[in-house]
């Protein structure tokens, strides 16, 4: 009798610990993403470290395999090896379709792979889904009315999700296949090339399958624009796409968010070409050996990747430590919330403007084009920015210490990882084992998203049911 209850007990044991763990996965929409997505880059990370994978058929160093999977996975771009000569065909075709499926986001992922598994959309998978696509999802926190009635919805948006990243890559392949074609690639070569180009301009991951990468193209201006036309919209994010495919021109039936993130990218498209023209119109290794028309494309071109696009058609290591600057400020924005993009996103940044003038004219409330923007979104957006400013300042202290590299260029690198933007100053490829754990850590949390990390790891929310008194502190 004895011995049946100790042979049931271990048994008893593994099945609580068993069910406290999917309880834990399975109790928070973010909690489970962020499973599936460390669950894919390991993956991913056993596939590339296979002897298959490598060109040289040797086994991939472990600091290198995991590196190039998070940064696939989170569609970053960042790289320890080269990607053009480092990977066989195998390998290539592993990081293509792991681009793609780390391009259709975290939360949008996991519902997908939630209606494979149960052929069905369910309640849970709709909230689940609409946490990350759904724009009329604007804040955390019980579902209201308007929004539950809006979760029938999220079907036709995942659908709108996969079609169009189905529709938009193959477009720009059939564009770019005759582009690349003209600027001298052989048309068998050019026929991986076009398509791995579009795959890594809407996902805006920034890999190139060929030697030189985009520097190839400099002087392509048709094959430039097709880069930036790919990498826009991908940047401006599904909930965008869905709304511009049923409305159109119909700007008044807009969403709020459509409106801000179209609005916000456009401006800093336009603003940063205008600065990287002032800034480095006299830089003899930049625009300053360039004729106008170059250089007003490259300065367009540079203010697109900076956004999260991730090519170069300039080497980073010759921009000016002003332009720098400016190109870190840029990535840490990054493009649009649910979008192939990285950074605090633009929605983010449009929303703390506003609050900023709104308290300097003394308004009460924030608003936006004819609509008010809760409380709650400015907190969020105060939190996004906070945690990613810690992120960035935690990585670039731990790897300035480690490599004693010159901080600006570690800071463009860690700016870079954190909005998974793929440029370099070349400090990735010389970083040692620990300084490149360190900034695939950064990439992982700064494609998970700020907020996602923070709901994953903080514990079931509660309410609150009593205010304490108020007292106002001195601030600023």
């Amino acid at each position: 009798m004895s011995g049946m209850m100790s042979a049931s007990s271990p048994r008893r044991s593994v099945g609580d610990v068993a069910r406290q763990v999917k309880h834990l996965i399975t109790s928070s929409p973010s909690r489970f993403a962020i499973v599936i997505f460390a669950a894919l880059i390991l993956l991913f990370t056993g596939i590339l470290s296979l002897p298959i994978s490598s060109a040289d058929g040797h086994v991939t160093p472990l600091s290198d395999a995991l590196f190039t999977a998070v940064s696939t996975i989170c569609v970053t771009g960042l790289t320890t090896v080269d990607m053009s000569t480092y990977w066989s065909p195998f390998g290539q075709i592993v990081i293509f379709i792991g681009v793609n499926i780390g391009g259709l986001g975290v939360l949008t992922l996991a519902s997908l792979m939630g209606m494979v598994i149960s052929k069905r959309l369910g309640l849970s998978a709709k909230l689940l889904a609409a946490g990350d696509t759904n724009p009329l999802r604007a804040h955390g926190g019980p579902v209201n009315e308007s929004q539950t009635v809006r979760l029938g919805e999220v079907g036709q948006l995942l659908t709108t999700v996969a079609l169009s990243a189905l529709i938009i890559e193959g477009g720009l392949a059939v564009l770019l296949y005759p582009a690349i074609v003209m600027a001298g690639v052989d048309p068998v070569s050019a026929l991986w090339e076009a398509p791995y180009f579009a795959a890594m301009s809407f996902t805006n991951t920034g890999f190139a399958p060929n030697a030189g990468g985009v520097l190839a193209f400099n002087d392509d201006y048709l094959v430039l624009v097709l880069l930036m036309a790919g990498v826009f919209l991908g940047s401006i994010g599904f909930p965008v796409i869905y709304t511009l495919a049923k409305h159109t021109w119909h700007f008044k039936r807009w969403s709020l968010h459509s409106k801000l993130t179209l609005v916000t990218t456009v401006l800093l498209f336009f603003a940063g070409a205008a600065v990287f023209l002032l800034l480095e119109y006299d830089n003899p290794r930049t625009f300053g050996s360039m004729d106008a028309a170059d250089t007003t494309v490259h300065a367009f071109f540079l203010s697109a990747m900076t956004r999260s696009g991730g090519f170069n058609a300039i080497d980073m290591s010759d921009l000016n430590g002003s332009s720098m600057l400016v190109a870190c400020m840029l990535m840490f924005v990054g493009g649009g919330s649910a979008s192939t993009a990285g950074g605090i996103k633009v929605t983010t940044l449009a929303v703390l403007a506003i609050a900023v003038w709104s308290e300097a004219k003394g308004r009460q409330s924030v608003e936006a084009f004819g609509r008010r923007i809760p409380s709650d979104v400015q907190r969020v957006g105060l939190s996004v920015v906070a945690w990613g400013a810690t992120i960035v300042a935690v990585s670039t202290v731990a790897i300035t210490q480690i490599t004693k590299l010159p901080v600006i260029d570690v800071l463009f690198d860690v700016i870079s990882a954190f909005g998974t933007v793929g440029l370099s100053s070349g400090v990735t490829e010389a970083l040692p084992d620990a300084g490149s754990y360190i900034l695939a850590a950064t990439i992982f949390m700064g494609r998970v998203g700020t907020v996602t990390l923070a709901a994953a790891v903080a514990a079931t929310s509660r309410s609150q049911l009593y205010s304490l008194p108020v007292e106002r502190p001195i601030v600023g």
